[in-house]
């Protein structure tokens, strides 16, 4: 199993466009192949910063995830709104 978080800090402004389409990618994303869990928390004491938590069977997953056409207009979507870029932490279990 492989263990991705996603830290994204998100303008203030966009916060709730960003739920909305973040909404979408989770329901797309968790029923793909090989997807294992795919949630997305908001940290209460900072509205806007984001953590995704993701877990993959194998890299195949996460390679075909990465070429969706859910994630990849996500992430076009994304760049745009970031206060900061996002940070990546990759767990092996």
């Amino acid at each position: 199993m492989i263990i991705l978080q996603v830290q994204m800090t998100v303008k203030v402004e966009e916060r709730d466009t960003f739920l909305n389409k973040a909404n979408l990618l989770l329901a797309a994303t968790q029923a793909e192949e090989g997807n294992i869990s795919y949630n997305l928390y908001e940290d209460v004491s900072r509205p806007g910063s984001f953590a995704m938590l993701e877990e993959w069977r194998d890299e195949q997953a996460i390679d075909r995830h990465n070429k969706s056409e859910h994630f990849t207009e996500f992430l076009a979507y994304a760049r745009n709104v970031l206060a900061e870029p996002a940070k990546m932490y990759r767990l092996n279990q």
